[in-house]
């Protein structure tokens, strides 16, 4: 199995702890963020990881190295200009020869990723979604499924009156490679493009309820937040996977 750490993001709204490193270097509990995600990676048996850089990538690489030292292996793809999400993914399409996972390098969580690639492939699914659920939805993409995991609606970062759901895509998707075919080259968006086009055009993108800790460090408070949580004891440090 592999996968690709999306880790390019400014993360302008955590100024001033991005003006001089990437979102995915900010410190959370002494270790940067992106650190959880290949920590999790790796206890789900994932060396094999893809990261996409953008801002200062040159800090994450000497940071990561090629990650011997973390268990996994590296493979680095530099956006010479921002490229989108998906876009960004794109460039590693001749790595990702096989089904494969997408996480971001800025998101603290242990929700259960074989379960998530277990979904997927039993229902033979194009594009899954990782869904968790959080009070204020607006700030992400509200999503509904039916009784079969098959995504309905999904709207990225509502307005308030838009609002139908406090279910929403935590960031973490399963692909299969011919997912590519459906990405042209250039700035593409997953949110944006790539998913209602998946669902304009009626192909399988499924949604699977994520049980676990999750939590976007996109803002000062999220990120204050999180160490709360860490404090508190509702999420390990370690990150313990979620059942």
């Amino acid at each position: 199995m592999k996968a690709v750490i999306m880790a390019g993001g400014v993360g302008s709204r955590l100024r001033p702890l991005t003006d001089t490193m990437p979102k995915p270097m900010v410190p959370v509990h002494g270790r940067p963020a992106m650190e959880y995600a290949v920590d999790l990676l790796k206890k789900h048996g994932i060396t094999e990881i893809a990261v996409t850089l953008c801002y200062y990538p040159e800090i994450i690489m000497k940071y990561f190295g090629d990650g011997t030292q973390f268990g996994v292996r590296f493979h680095y793809f530099i956006e010479n200009e921002p490229l989108g999400t998906a876009g960004s993914v794109k460039q590693a399409q001749q790595f990702l020869d096989e089904t494969f996972l997408v996480i971001s390098g800025d998101g603290i969580t242990n929700i259960n990723l074989s379960k998530i690639i277990e979904f997927h492939q039993k229902k033979q699914a194009l594009a899954t979604m990782a869904l968790t659920t959080v009070d204020d939805p607006t700030q992400f993409g509200i999503v509904i499924t039916d009784e079969n995991g098959y995504i309905r609606r999904f709207i990225e970062k509502p307005k308030p009156e838009q609002v139908f759901s406090n279910t929403i895509n935590a960031g973490i998707y399963a692909f299969e490679p011919s997912i590519f075919d459906y990405i042209p080259s250039g700035f593409y968006d997953f949110s944006k493009q790539l998913f209602p086009r998946l669902l304009e055009e009626k192909l399988p993108l499924l949604g699977v309820n994520a049980k676990g800790y999750w939590k976007d460090i996109g803002t000062i408070e999220q990120y204050k937040q999180v160490h709360l949580d860490i404090n508190n004891g509702l999420v390990s440090n370690e990150l313990r996977v979620a059942i």
